[in-house]
């Protein structure tokens, strides 16, 4: 059936109506009861038609009335009507045109006694006869439509697996801005400080050399992840927690570890989910980088606690000692921070105090997962 539908389809379309015109003419030769001038004349007129019949369907139609009064079942009336449905979404325009299309044929030519039974019953057969070609066309109008709307939806199904997937690799993107922001930052900035706190220690030149170049680098290499993140976040949105991997069990190696005088106090209870605990660890993790970065010398205080249904950490520092390293920031820390607060249902708080230190606090419900 669709190989020769397909093989229909390649046909031309002139050709197809030169076939019905001689087709028609064929039928009415043959069909008609009688060969007046006329009668000729009205039928070649009504046969011609059909070769407009896609541009004027119901005038086509019109014309070719004639014919259906000079014969039982006319060709051409019925390739009009069939037309005409196919094309038009009148349904009253097209319930007429079968009512005259009946009429016309059931209408005894030429004019003479009536008989009424005769006429009823050929009128009935007309309506019939006129409906086929009426109902095939609508049908066909039919699935044209839900072939469109087929493909409209298969479309509207394609540019919405095109935005989830754009989506998903901006909740990728984000996650991985955050990730070398929280992680790969934290490193570089503890081999910067060290390597600055070498170069002024170390008496060698040689070491001093290399003291400083290593702080160069573990610069240069903060600042162009700076930019990576920043390109990174441009397209992502709000990330999810895709693989939780630090918990509150690395908590105490994170502060021993982290370049500062930092002390770890406080207990949460065992239930906490892990991205909670992803959060309270990644929390600890940016303040201590920035007391590093920012507060040489400075002492910090890292409290674990539990008020009622929340939980949360506290990390404060005291004032610098001495001045701060030249490092540059992303400013996203903060920003990521607080993103996953939210996500979580949850605060961050953030700021300076006022012994001229800084304070960091995150809060998020227990139940938080």
């Amino acid at each position: 059936m669709s190989r020769a539908r397909a093989v229909w389809k390649r046909v031309p379309a002139p050709v197809i109506d030169i076939v019905l015109v001689s087709v028609a003419a064929v039928d009415v030769w043959l069909n008609m009861w009688e060969h007046t001038r006329l009668g000729l004349a009205l039928a070649a007129v009504g046969c011609a038609a059909l070769a407009f019949r896609r541009r004027f369907p119901l005038g086509v139609f019109l014309l070719t009335l004639p014919v259906a009064l000079m014969q039982d079942v006319a060709v051409a009336v019925l390739v009009a009507l069939f037309t005409l449905a196919e094309r038009s979404r009148d349904r009253r325009l097209l319930a007429v045109c079968v009512a005259l299309a009946a009429v016309a044929s059931s209408t005894p030519w030429p004019l003479a006694d009536v008989d009424r039974t005769m006429t009823l019953v050929f009128f009935v057969y007309g309506l019939a006869t006129a409906a086929a070609p009426v109902l095939f066309g609508q049908l066909l109008q039919a699935q044209r439509d839900l072939a469109r709307r087929l493909v409209d939806i298969e479309e509207a199904r394609e540019h919405e697996r095109a935005l989830h997937a754009q989506a998903v690799l901006a909740r990728e993107r984000a996650q991985l801005a955050r990730e070398m922001h929280d992680v790969v930052s934290h490193q570089v900035s503890l081999i910067a400080v060290r390597a600055g706190a070498l170069q002024v220690a170390a008496q060698d030149a040689d070491a001093k050399d290399a003291a400083r170049t290593i702080r160069s680098l573990s610069v240069t290499t903060l600042d162009e992840l700076r930019t990576m993140v920043t390109l990174l976040r441009a397209s992502g949105g709000h990330a999810t927690e895709l693989t939780p991997q630090p918990t509150l069990a690395d908590l105490r190696k994170l502060v021993e570890s982290s370049g500062t005088r930092a002390e770890l106090s406080g207990e949460l209870p065992p239930t906490v989910g892990t991205p909670a605990q992803r959060a309270l660890y990644r929390t600890v993790q940016e303040a201590l980088t920035n007391v590093r970065k920012h507060a040489p010398g400075a002492r910090a205080r890292v409290e674990l606690w539990q008020d009622g249904d929340d939980i949360g950490v506290t990390v404060t520092n005291s004032p610098p000692t001495r001045p701060s390293l030249s490092l540059p920031g992303s400013q996203l820390g903060l920003v990521g921070l607080r993103e996953r607060a939210e996500i979580l249902h949850g605060t961050l708080e953030a700021g300076p105090t006022k012994e001229g230190g800084y304070r960091a606090r995150l809060r998020i419900p227990l139940s938080a997962d």
